[in-house]
């Protein structure tokens, strides 16, 4: 389907390219900020910190559900250092209450960035494919296709939602809410963020594989900044003759549902897979992963 371009429509900001000399600024400078806005002297050791720190957490075997939580009741089972889920929050929030139909009609006008083609084997690449649209346009392509990877749209900032939706104070300071929509097999492939994270599930039903941040060791990691690091490992249809150490990774499912919200600690390797037409979001935490209280990386 060809997609019309509104010339009255607002514009997301073009996608950057930059020589190999200002990367390497930008990046220096990203990190000085990253790990000033995080409390620590280095991301780096923030990150052998964290892996250090989940070596002596029990096996992870199984993803706990927990009913509505206060922020300190969250924080206590968060200070334990393993995912759970957390219900009857999101269940509450006035944007449950959109269905497809009126979120075209109502935001429609919205400009939204789709991940398309192959964004699996590129998720992680600085110059992977995307496509500018509106949502309303993004909405009709999304209709399920028989072959091929629907496009994407994910991780995208859409202020106009966010009043409909009522964040827990779990952390202290938290960055600005991310949107995450499509249509059933949409998929962020296996990584990890070096941020607590708590993901809310609006519409929809998602399946999400998890993984200890120790276990990178087995999962052929490599990094797209320093704050984030992919797999090619698929959990679902693992190649052990390409990864054999895969094997020795505990990578547990979890079925996210409408109302749910899960927890992810700093550096869990997560992969995250739509089953049906899903509308999610999630916010990051801005400072000293939990994982670490009371200590400081250097």
């Amino acid at each position: 389907m060809a997609v019309e371009k509104d010339p009255g429509a607002a514009r997301l900001p073009p996608l950057r390219r930059t020589d190999a000399t200002q990367a390497e600024q930008d990046a220096a400078a990203r990190a000085q900020r990253d790990a000033q806005v995080r409390g620590v002297d280095s991301i780096p050791a923030m990150r052998e910190a964290i892996k250090e720190a989940a070596r002596a957490l029990p096996p992870f075997t199984h993803v706990p559900r927990l009913a509505r939580l206060d922020a300190a009741a969250f924080r206590t089972h968060a200070l334990a250092g393993m995912p759970f889920l957390v219900t009857d929050v999101v269940g509450r929030w006035p944007i449950v209450q959109l269905d497809m139909g009126t979120l075209s009609a109502q935001y429609g006008h919205l400009p939204v960035r789709a991940r398309v083609g192959d964004y699996v084997h590129t998720a992680f690449a600085p110059d992977r494919a995307m496509q500018d649209m509106l949502l309303r346009d993004y909405l009709d392509l999304s209709t399920p296709v028989e072959s091929g990877l629907p496009p994407y749209v994910g991780n995208l900032a859409l202020r106009e939602l966010n009043r409909l939706c009522h964040w827990p104070a779990y952390f202290d300071k938290m960055g600005p809410p991310r949107f995450w929509i499509g249509p059933a097999r949409t998929i962020t492939p296996l990584h990890c963020d070096y941020d607590d994270n708590i993901f809310a599930q609006i519409r929809g039903v998602k399946r999400i594989f998890l993984a200890p941040p120790h276990h990178d060791a087995f999962l052929y990691t490599r990094e797209a900044n320093p704050l984030l690091f992919g797999s090619p490992v698929d959990p679902e249809a693992p190649d052990y003759e390409r990864f054999p150490l895969a094997h020795q990774a505990a990578l547990v499912e979890v079925i996210v549902r409408p109302g749910d919200m899960l927890y992810v600690p700093a550096g869990w390797y997560h992969q995250v897979r739509a089953l049906e037409f899903s509308l999610s979001s999630n916010r990051w935490a801005r400072g000293l992963p939990l994982a670490l209280a009371g200590q400081q990386p250097g």
